[in-house]
């Protein structure tokens, strides 16, 4: 079940991050989609019932047992140290509104 419930968040969200919202390095990468703007449906997976299936799921997935865990329109991105080295490449914001997340500013 958890292994579908991922999936299907991923594919049916052009941006997720499942975090845990105790997590420093969530809360960095979660910071910095909100100043760029982005629109990310976020899953807190230790307030879920399922969290450590879902956890082991994205494991399956991505090869990433960690949060944050970030996917742009079903494309694994990684975690936090992906996440930022992107934004500092220059990267990530060309993904974002390729997805169509980016707010207006």
């Amino acid at each position: 079940m958890a292994l579908a419930k991922a999936n299907t968040l991923i594919q049916q969200n052009p941006l997720v991050v499942f975090s845990k919202s105790f997590c420093p390095y969530c809360r960095k990468v979660k910071e910095l989609l909100k100043r760029l703007g982005a629109n990310a449906k976020l899953i807190e997976i230790d307030e879920e019932k399922d969290g450590a299936e879902l956890q082991a799921a994205l494991a399956e997935i991505s090869g990433q047992r960690t949060v944050p865990n970030v996917f742009i329109a079903g494309q694994h991105i990684g975690g936090c140290d992906a996440t930022v080295a992107a934004n500092n490449k220059g990267t990530l914001v060309p993904l974002l509104k390729n997805a169509g997340v980016l707010q207006e500013k």
